[in-house]
């Protein structure tokens, strides 16, 4: 008998003890750091075992475990919307014998509610009788919440279409064909569903059928190319409705692609632009009215300056000729210059019409020249005080030595600006209150021009309205008469001339109104000049013209009244012949036959116009050489710059200016 190691049974069951213990422990660590909860319910005695962290998970210690130990505890631990659910899922489980899936809101200590999952089957007797149910508790809060984001980015994003009433098509390769939603249908007035308008037709033949025959092939060609991976698929058409009325689609999409290439998918988008591309129709509508209206008051103003010039041109050329008159007496001669003045105080409001007219148009044009502040300053109080008198207010300018100084401006916009300027301080002034125009140098070069009164002033709270457009702070309840423009059109001018326009004003002591304009740094005296030829205080001489040998002289022009002031004009000169002819034939013929040295030339005449005329007179050999002068009441400033591209020698508004016409002579004839 060979010698061993014996063991006893004692032994074996102590190893088997230790083994079992060890194992035991390894589950419970296992069950514990898993997080998963172990159950097992003995229906028996209706006690539930659980084991695991997942109960530590919700924060219970071991008391609270015992006390949802009791299974008649534990549907209070359960949300009160999930427990019919739950016990159901339980009672189906113990009427099929399936097993138990089902998933629940459980309550943590914090007292806030987690999603669990709950899987569980049973043990039975043999009169299968369920003994006991184990399963397995884990936490699913995570994946109902990305549950619960997906639905509600679904719910946004259907949403956010409904609202966008856009319709939602998509192709798919493998099923060779199109899908549309019955949006897409409802902006072709369909109120039926997708299924009932195809009627077993292909969708995107169905859906050709209504796109408009001329863009169809517009409609192909971008699918193609998007297609082909060659361009975007963005594209406006038209389809038909129902109804047989046009509605506009803007279509929008973008394919996928395989790994070769190939498109997989697309889907897009139909917008209905049908009202946008309405209102974009209304807007060209709209604007070509515009342009109309803005050319028939265009035309209007035209005619009006036109036919207003006619009459004045005999009144100022009649009263400009009483200055070649040495028999008048001083008081006769008086009379005639207020004769002028008034004549050409009409003239202004005519043109001052003409200079709204172009801002509003955007067409105001400006000659920037040297510009004598203080010879502005001594017209403006000239014209003003007339009524600066009637209404008591005195009229005073300190110049502080600066007489002699010159901006940069337009001459006749700085005057229109700063006669609008001291003629509002004159009408919102008080009886027996004074105006101040001073000159001040600034820092940048720049002069100031300051008009300062002694009204009432504007209230700090009016006065942000100061420039707004047809806006007099309530003076339209006053016996002061204006429109309320004349401060947005002067800030306008004087911007367009590269200045500024501001003001300061307290209430109950006046309002002072500033003007900065860049100095002139530079003297160009071909510019002054023009400028003096061009002052009518220079035209209060008479302008002399010397001839050596006689000249003839063709008037070409319709109006009687015309004609006997240009007869009276010319009568001063004896070496001067006027030829007349009242229409543009004969004096065509007149060109021809008699060769004057100069053509003057109407522009609006019966038959054939001033320029049909001039085009003939220039391709005629003969009267190639003659020189044309232009004298016309069209006076607006496209109509000077026509006559000067035309050809003309030089274009005279009316009312003729005899000194302007006396110096064209002087350069055509001696």
């Amino acid at each position: 008998m060979s010698k061993g190691i014996t063991i006893s049974d004692e032994e074996l069951n102590q190893a088997d003890s230790e083994q079992l213990r060890d194992l035991v422990e390894r589950y419970r660590r296992i069950f514990n750091g898993s997080g998963y909860g172990f159950w097992e319910w003995d229906l028996t005695s209706n006690r539930i075992d659980w084991s695991g962290g997942f109960w530590e998970s919700l924060g219970f210690n071991d008391e609270d475990k015992i006390r949802i130990s009791d299974a008649t505890a534990l549907p209070d631990y359960i949300h009160p919307d999930d427990r019919d659910h739950m016990l159901e899922a339980v009672r189906e489980h113990l009427r099929s014998g399936e097993p138990l899936n089902t998933a629940y809101r459980i309550l943590t200590k914090r007292g806030n509610y987690v999603w669990t999952q709950a899987r569980a089957n049973s043990i039975r007797d043999k009169y299968g009788r369920v003994m006991y149910i184990s399963g397995v508790n884990f936490d699913i809060t995570e994946l109902k919440n990305v549950e619960a984001a997906l639905r509600e980015s679904e719910a946004r994003q259907a949403r956010i279409i409904q609202a966008s009433n856009d319709g939602i098509w998509e192709w798919y390769a493998d099923r060779k064909g199109f899908h549309f939603s019955n949006r897409c249908w409802e902006h072709a007035g369909y109120d039926e569903k997708d299924d009932v308008v195809i009627r077993g037709q292909n969708r995107l033949s169905v859906w050709r059928s209504h796109i408009h025959p001329q863009d169809l092939p517009k409609f192909d060609q971008t699918l193609a190319d998007h297609m082909a991976g060659r361009a975007p698929f963005d594209i406006e058409y038209r389809i038909f409705g129902k109804d047989g009325d046009i509605r506009w689609i803007r279509a929008r999409g973008r394919a996928s692609f395989d790994t070769e290439g190939n498109p997989v998918r697309m889907s897009g988008t139909n917008m209905d632009i049908t009202d946008i591309k309405r209102a974009e129709e209304r807007v060209v509508q709209a604007k070509d009215a515009a342009e109309k209206a803005n050319q028939a008051k265009s035309d209007f103003l035209s005619s009006m300056s036109h036919e207003l010039r006619t009459p004045l041109n005999a009144i100022l050329g009649y009263a400009q000729l009483f200055q070649y008159d040495d028999n008048l007496t001083d008081s006769q001669m008086d009379n005639a210059r207020e004769i002028r003045k008034a004549g050409e105080h009409l003239l202004q409001l005519i043109n001052d019409v003409l200079d709204l007219a172009k801002i509003e148009s955007g067409r105001m044009t400006f000659s920037l020249e040297p510009v004598l502040v203080s010879r502005v300053v001594a017209e403006c109080f000239t014209l003003i005080q007339p009524q600066a008198d009637a209404g008591g207010v005195k009229l005073s300018a300190d110049l502080k030595r600066l007489e002699s100084t010159y901006v940069v401006a337009d001459n006749t916009r700085l005057k229109q600006a700063v006669l609008n300027l001291v003629s509002n301080a004159v009408k919102y002034n008080q009886v027996g209150g004074e105006v101040a125009v001073s000159l001040s140098e600034r820092d940048d070069n720049r002069l100031r021009i300051t008009v300062r009164d002694t009204g009432q002033g504007i209230p700090a709270s009016r006065q942000h309205e100061v420039f707004q457009p047809f806006n007099r702070l309530n003076a339209e309840y006053s016996k002061v008469e204006g429109s309320g423009v004349g401060l947005v059109i002067t800030k306008q001018l004087v911007e367009m001339m590269g200045g500024k326009l501001s003001f300061e004003s307290t209430e109950g002591v006046g309002t002072e109104f500033w003007v900065d304009l860049p100095l002139s740094t530079e003297w160009n005296q071909d510019l002054v000049v023009n400028r003096r030829e061009h002052d009518p205080a220079a035209d209060e001489e008479p302008e002399a013209l010397v001839l050596e040998e006689p000249r003839t002289i063709l008037y070409v022009e319709d109006n009687p009244s015309n004609i006997r002031l240009m007869q009276q004009i010319l009568s001063r000169y004896p070496m001067l012949t006027l030829e007349v002819a009242e229409e543009a034939f004969l004096g065509i013929y007149k060109a021809r036959s008699e060769r004057p040295d100069v053509i003057i030339l109407d522009i609006n005449l019966p038959g054939m116009d001033g320029y049909e005329a001039l085009s003939v007179l220039k391709r005629d050999p003969v009267t190639a050489d003659i020189p044309v002068v232009g004298l016309s009441a069209n006076a607006m400033a496209y109509d000077v710059e026509r006559g000067r591209k035309a050809g003309f020698f030089d274009y005279l508004t009316k009312p003729v200016e005899i000194n302007h016409l006396v110096r064209t002579l002087k350069k055509l004839l001696a």
